[in-house]
């Protein structure tokens, strides 16, 4: 019996020997580099493991595996074994009165080296158990530009024109609002790029993550998970209304922090979601949007897809240069579909924005309104 299955392993290997050559010769060669062509054929040989659409299993099925496979590529699975005892600490370092709230700046160890400095707007007519608002920053220099702190004309331009003041209208609204900075940016910045006053440090992180098998969205959804943590010993949560939304790169966090962390019951990420094909892997980003082999396991309909049963708002500009809105929508279908499966479409939807790479609180304010 032995022979016999030695034997066995012997003729596969040399059948798949003898069929190399066959299946080299069956390639077409381009006559002339192109480099679409090039991004298109690797896109193609993606795995796309965890693709909704393809998915053999059940819903429920595909959803365990996905995420446990997602934390794992992000680092969170690592990140959570070596703070399991980790308790993050936080510090106030003022408060400022600004008429109908209080604006508190604190810093927050998220790890024993890591220190995120936010800012907390409190509303001062509220009592009792109250919703938060936790809204990370995209590529924008100030980090106090959510909370409507403007400190250059470009921030005021931004607040008049794009909604930028995120943080102080969820606080206008009725939200415990809590700015972090993103980490890589402000004072989590390098040092030669504070010397040099460079908007983010995003570069660097990639570098030692890659180096290390950190990645820096992994991180930033760190960051966030262990905001929630102290939130929730130190602040007077609602948990049922526990809402992440943020623009661009702070997008970005949005999402993945919605998918990985079930404590969220609203995300709702702006200016950031697209097929990975048609927005970072052609159009020219930042790094920091990048995490090796994500094509191997997914597209990003289906990271929102793992936010599924919880509420999901995607906001998008229909003129947005970035996140072309076209590929978007299709995207959207796959995300649509996860929310069908679970029996809950209602829960999950998209809004246009008339304009280019921005927030839009209209639609933020529009879907909490009508859920909540």
């Amino acid at each position: 019996m032995l022979k016999h299955n030695n034997m066995k392993k012997l003729l596969i290997s040399l059948l798949a020997v003898v069929s190399l050559p066959v299946a080299i010769q069956a390639q077409e060669y381009v006559a002339t580099f192109d480099t679409q062509k090039q991004y298109d054929a690797q896109y193609q040989e993606a795995k796309m493991k965890y693709a909704f659409e393809s998915y053999k299993g059940s819903h429920k099925s595909w959803h365990k595996k996905f995420y446990n496979e997602l934390e794992n590529l992000l680092g969170l699975t690592e990140l959570k074994e070596r703070y399991k005892n980790f308790v993050p600490k936080a510090e106030l370092l003022s408060t400022e009165d600004i008429g109908f709230a209080t604006r508190e700046r604190w810093q927050i160890w998220t790890e024993p080296t890591m220190i995120i400095p936010m800012v907390i707007t409190r509303p001062k007519n509220c009592s009792g158990k109250m919703p938060i608002c936790i809204t990370p920053q995209g590529h924008n220099k100030n980090p106090e530009a959510y909370s409507g702190v403007i400190s250059s004309p470009a921030d005021s331009i931004a607040v008049a024109t794009k909604d930028a003041d995120v943080a102080l209208r969820a606080a206008k609204s009725g939200f415990i609002a809590i700015n972090p900075t993103t980490r890589g940016f402000g004072k989590t910045r390098h040092p030669d790029a504070i010397r040099k006053d460079r908007p983010h440090s995003c570069q660097y992180y990639m570098q030692r993550g890659v180096l290390t098998g950190r990645n820096i969205i992994g991180d930033r959804v760190w960051d966030v998970m262990k905001i929630i943590d102290w939130a929730l010993t130190n602040l007077p949560v609602d948990t049922s209304r526990i809402v992440v939304t943020g623009n661009s790169g702070g997008g970005t966090v949005t999402l993945y922090a919605g998918a990985m962390d079930r404590r969220i019951t609203l995300c709702a990420p702006s200016s950031c979601f697209c097929s990975f094909e048609a927005s970072i892997g052609t159009i020219h980003h930042c790094p920091c949007n990048h995490i090796p082999y994500i094509m191997d396991l997914c597209n990003m309909g289906d990271i929102a897809g793992l936010v599924a049963p919880r509420k999901l708002l995607i906001i998008n500009g229909d003129k947005d240069n970035i996140f072309p809105i076209g590929p978007a929508r299709e995207e959207f279908k796959t995300t649509k579909a996860v929310y069908e499966a679970f029996g809950v479409a209602e829960n999950c939807e998209m809004y246009v924005g008339d304009g280019p790479h921005r927030y839009f609180w209209a639609g933020f304010s529009d879907y909490y309104k009508r859920h909540f």
